[in-house]
This record gives structure tokens, C-alpha cells and sequence, in this order.
């Protein structure tokens, strides 16, 4: 099942593509996981502007919830093709999951996708959920995007959320790891012309080394406990543990999990044992974030 997939994920996306094209091939990705798993609601709601879904299991505590920003390279993503990896987070964590949808590049370049991260979490901030109750979660830009959230919410003072979960996130858009050359035989998703072509798109005429485009830059100081899933066979492998070394280095607690044989994001395929690992996972981590909550207080 594990080869099977690997190469229609290659057969799907491996090979240079404009964005038009990413993004029909990620309409046909959808269909696969847009399913909502057992116990789950969907609820349209409007954020300021910015359409987002709650996705919540029926067992949820409703006071606490995980702001989870979709991947797809700041230039495509649909919340349709998250909705399976997000009830599924509901289910393992016991908390509601929000998903907005962010403004995309080109039309709207950095910084309108942080913009509309941030008016999120004020949102959630604003309408009583408490930011020791909220999660910020992504994956691959999304994962970007989630450190670069926390960085500007740090920044400006803000109460900070109770932890990070990142999803082989794309950290670094000057592409300086290692693993872009060390990986490329063995990466089934991320074609390097079109990693250039989404960064380009994304940046316009910003700095890469912004660390709000590339948190692996970012100092990141009393941030929260976060964990990063990632695979061996990933170019962004590196993108994660440059992370990891960053945090680790101002005292951050961090848990790097690196998983054998994986490909980038595969937590959003069904049916995997390795899906399965990733979510159990993420569940313990953060229930036992909320354990040291209850210790603590």
C-alpha cells in the first residue's frame, strides 16, 4: 500500500507544473481526501473577511481548538483537501480544528497570508477561547506559515499559543539545506522548478531571508513546545531540522520526529499505517501539553 501510493504521488505532482496546472492536480488530490471521518462536523464560518471551516469531533472540548494552516506552497491548497487530516486531528486531540483560507500568491504575496493567519488567531483570541486552549498547526508552507504566525505574535507582545505542530515544513526559502541536492533522487513530490516557481510567486520582491518567509532564520525565543514530523526522503528534510536546531539553541522543548521511507505530508493519505503513527502522535503530544498545563497550574 506504501509503494502504491508513493508513486501516484510521484505520477501526480513530480514534474514541472504552472500553477494553473498544481492546482487542478490538487483538485483531483481533494477528491481522495475530502471524506470526513466518523463523528466529525463541518461548519462553514466567516472570519473577518476570511472563509474558514470548523471541523469538530463530537466528543470535543469545545473551549479549545488547533488554527490549522493548509500547505501548498503559498499558491494553491484547498481546506476541501484537509478536511480528512483535520477531523482526524480533532478526533486524536479532543479539540475543534479551524482552517481558513488564506490569501494565495501570486494574486496576493507575502506578507497577505501571514495577514490573514494573524487576523485568525484575534479572532479566536476576541470570541473567548484563551491562547493556553489554541494550537497553531500546519504543514509544509502551512508549517512555514505557522512559525512565522507565532514569530509576529511574539513579536508584538502578544500571549503566545500552547503549542506548535509542524508537518515537513518548508522553512527556508533560499533553499540553503542540504537535503534539496542529498534527497532529490528520492523526493516524489516537490519538483525543484516548481519549488522556485511557488517561492518566487510567494516573495515578490521580498528578502527569502525575511524571517516571516523563512522561520528557519527566525530566533525563536520563548516560543512554545513544538513537534515536527518529517521524512527521510524529503528535499525539506533539512527545513525541519534547521527549525529543531534553532528552537533547541534559545531553549524551546522540541520534538523532531523523523520517519523512515515517508514522502512530504504524508499524514494527509487515509489508510496508511504511517498516518496512523503521525496522528497517534500528535495526540499524545498534545495531550500530555495539557497534562503539564493542569501540573502546572
Amino acid at each position: 500500500q506504501k509503494i502504491i501510493f508513493r508513486k501516484l504521488v510521484k505520477r501526480m505532482f513530480y514534474k514541472p507544473m504552472t500553477l494553473d496546472e498544481l492546482r487542478a492536480q490538487g483538485e483531483k488530490a481533494n477528491k481522495m481526501m475530502a471524506k470526513l471521518p466518523k463523528d466529525i462536523a463541518l461548519e462553514p464560518t466567516e472570519i473577518d473577511g476570511i472563509y474558514a471551516e470548523w471541523l469538530t469531533h463530537a466528543e470535543a472540548n469545545p473551549e479549545k481548538v488547533i488554527l490549522y494552516l493548509h500547505g501548498g506552497g503559498y499558491v494553491a491548497g484547498t481546506l476541501s483537501g484537509y478536511r480528512l487530516l483535520c477531523g482526524s486531528l480533532s478526533q486524536v486531540s479532543g479539540m475543534r480544528v479551524l482552517m481558513p483560507k488564506y490569501r494565495l500568491a501570486p494574486d496576493y504575496p507575502f506578507p497577505a497570508a501571514l495577514e490573514d493567519a494573524l487576523s485568525t488567531y484575534t479572532w479566536l483570541l476576541k470570541n473567548g477561547f484563551s491562547a493556553e486552549n489554541i494550537i497553531i498547526a500546519g504543514d509544509s508552507a502551512g508549517g512555514g506559515l505557522t512559525l512565522a504566525t507565532t514569530l509576529a505574535i511574539r513579536d508584538e507582545g502578544r500571549a503566545l499559543p500552547a503549542g506548535l505542530v509542524l508537518l515537513s515544513p518548508w522553512t527556508d526559502l533560499t533553499f540553503s539545506g542540504e537535503t534539496h541536492k542529498t534527497n532529490a533522487d528520492k523526493e516524489v513530490m516537490l519538483h525543484p522548478d516548481n519549488l522556485r516557481l511557488w517561492a518566487e510567486s510567494y516573495l515578490a520582491f521580498a528578502d527569502p531571508r525575511t524571517p516571516h518567509i523563512s522561520p528557519a532564520f527566525a530566533e525563536m525565543k520563548k516560543f512554545p513546545p513544538m513537534l515536527i514530523q518529517v521524512g527521510t526522503d524529503e528535499v525539506f528534510l533539512d527545513d525541519a531540522r534547521m527549525v529543531a536546531e534553532r528552537a533547541e539553541a534559545t531553549g524551546v522543548d522540541v520534538t523532531l520526529s523523523v520517519y523512515e521511507g515517508m514522502w512530504h505530508v504524508w499524514q494527509t493519505i487515509g489508510g496508511l499505517r504511517e498516518t496512523a503513527r503521525s496522528l497517534e502522535e500528535i495526540g499524545v503530544f498534545l495531550h500530555s501539553l495539557a497534562a503539564q498545563k493542569r501540573t502546572a497550574s
